[in-house]
């Protein structure tokens, strides 16, 4: 009996050993405040990882059970803020241009005049020159800029440089020439050219489809093959290193991208976001079959890339005036915006698409492009049945209080960038009145009527950094500061709730809430450490705050301090 018992002891002791020996962690985050985005369990001090998985969470002497001296990474996170890692739900990414003429946040119109001057100066003749992020309501004057401002210095090269919205683009003759482009060109469907109130004579301004009719005429720059895919290559590292730094740890591309760059990233391990990628929405059933053919190798159960949702345009935007409004704009009353299609268009390929099974995001600014996306989707349903198909309007910015509803109604996520409503904010009541105003950026009002948002930031068009997000999000405030409680500061959200719609909100929006977007057991090790308290510090702390760690499937991607 005791022999017995003695071999059950050892063997106990082995499986124990083992069992031990098993479970140590790969790495571990200690004495951390660690806002974990799960309600059952909204706050702890540390995390444990294995693989490219959470595997505990609690305290720091529980979770120090998981190290194993020598092997297991130790991050001591000395009290700092630990998030889930930060998911864009609606962003431009790709490749950045070393040359492109960054225009953000610019008030003098002339320091356009004289950035071109000088990449005219180092571009050879006929070579395209582009830049852009300008937004004439931050000019002193205020007034949209036209070709003259670039003309005098740009004879012998294209230039197009886009407003921030990407809704409009200022183009120098050289390109309305190689174009054709005149004052007897008609304004092409869901487009405007932009003339002179005197002369009838184009001014350079495209709006949204008539930036269709661009022909550069450019030559090709002097580049071998090889250089120019040298060049891209590392226009894609450094798009990835500015993400990680900002603890961007998911991507979800609004529109189509090349899918092989970022399987060369994840080959030669420089893939360092996750990323969804999704293609223009059609009712072509063998564009249809195409694209079930790429989501079939890039699948929703895959993890870094994968295939995103079908997106089209409702209509423009609210800083170019192209944005589809039931009532005329206040400051321009001979127009109510530019519809991208007709409904019965629109309507017939969301019916396809989502009959074949596929997500649909549909970009609507404007109260009838809101009220028309919703009406397809609602019709989607009828025709084709309720299912779980969380379709998204992209930006949902201006919504009838009757509309607000029916997101939540018919499971539509709005899919919302924050940084829009304190960069447009400067004009929204010119163009379209204070009443109107209190239907723009109603994060608070669907939230209440039982909505999950989806955060981003609509990069290129804003920053990629959180941080801005995040203040808009609890401030409505310019980014300067200003007075007061904030722009209709009823919207306002908490911190809390602002983190919660970067992370799990967004996670929800593209089908991997089960995996991603909280920190917990069993989820997606992709977290952030950020060096300031955004729970408890000042509002003009927030843009301030960095991040010192970003940790993508368990590897820490970024550190502050290397």
């Amino acid at each position: 009996m005791k022999k017995a018992l003695s071999l059950i002891s050892i063997t106990l002791m082995i499986m124990s050993a083992s069992c031990n020996k098993h479970e140590k962690a790969d790495l571990v985050i200690l004495n951390g405040e660690v806002l974990t985005i799960d309600e059952a369990n909204p706050m702890t001090e540390a995390i444990a990882v294995k693989g490219d998985l959470i595997v505990a969470i609690g305290t720091s002497e529980k979770i120090k059970g998981w190290i194993e001296e020598k092997k297991t990474e130790v991050i001591d996170a000395a009290g700092r803020l630990v998030i889930p890692g930060f998911n864009d739900a609606h962003l431009h990414f790709g490749p950045l241009n070393p040359d492109f003429i960054e225009l953000r946040y610019t008030t003098n119109p002339e320091v356009i005049t004289e950035k071109v001057r000088e990449q005219v100066s180092r571009t050879k003749p006929g070579v395209a020159i582009r830049g852009g992020h300008w937004e004439h309501e931050m000019f002193t004057d205020r007034k949209w800029p036209s070709k003259e401002l670039i003309d005098k210095v740009s004879h012998d090269n294209p230039v197009l440089l886009e407003r921030a919205d990407g809704h409009s683009v200022l183009v120098n003759s050289y390109v309305l020439r190689n174009s054709g482009i005149t004052k007897d060109t008609p304004d092409p469907f869901g487009g405007e050219i932009q003339e002179d109130a005197v002369t009838g004579e184009p001014t350079g301004i495209l709006k949204d489809a008539a930036m269709d009719l661009i022909k550069t005429g450019e030559v090709k720059a002097e580049r071998t093959p090889a250089e120019q895919t040298a060049r891209e290559w590392q226009g894609y590292l450094l798009a990835m290193k500015e993400a990680r730094e900002f603890g961007v740890t998911s991507l979800q591309n609004a529109g189509a991208a090349d899918f092989g760059a970022y399987e060369r990233l994840q080959k030669e391990g420089q893939l360092t976001s996750r990323i969804d990628i999704g293609e223009p929405l059609t009712g072509d059933s063998a564009v249809l079959l195409k694209y079930r053919e790429i989501e079939a190798k890039y699948p929703k159960e895959g993890n870094w890339i994968r295939f995103g949702y079908l997106k089209a345009f409702a209509d423009g935007s609210m800083g170019s005036g192209t944005a589809l409004m039931f009532e005329p704009f206040s400051d321009v009353p001979t127009s109510s915006g530019l519809a991208m299609w007709p409904y019965e268009e629109l309507e017939k390929m969301v019916l396809a698409a989502d009959k074949a099974g596929f997500q649909i995001g549909i970009h609507a600014i404007g109260d009838k492009a809101n009220n028309w996306a919703l009406n397809a989707f609602e019709k989607a349903e009828q025709v084709n049945g309720r299912h779980d198909s969380r379709n998204r309007i992209e930006h949902a910015q201006t919504i009838r209080n009757s509309d607000i509803p029916r997101f939540a109604q018919l499971g539509v996520i709005p899919s919302m960038q924050p940084t829009h409503c304190i960069t447009d904010k400067r004009f929204y009541e010119k163009r379209v009145g204070i009443e109107r105003c209190k239907e723009a950026y109603v994060w608070r009002s669907l939230i209440n009527a039982g909505s999950i948002l989806a955060f981003g930031t609509d990069y290129q068009v804003e920053p990629l950094n959180p941080m801005e997000g995040l203040y808009a999000a609890v401030t409505r405030k310019d980014r300067l500061g200003e007075p007061g409680d904030g722009w209709f500061p009823e919207q306002k959200l908490t911190m809390q709730e602002a983190i919660k719609y970067y992370t799990y909100g967004s996670a929800y929006a593209q089908f991997m809430d089960d995996r991603k977007g909280m920190i917990r057991k069993g989820y997606l090790a992709d977290i952030v450490i950020v060096d300031k308290d955004l729970l408890t510090i000042s509002e003009n702390e927030i843009m301030k705050t960095k991040v010192d760690y970003t940790i993508v499937g368990g590897k820490v991607v970024y550190s502050s301090g290397k």
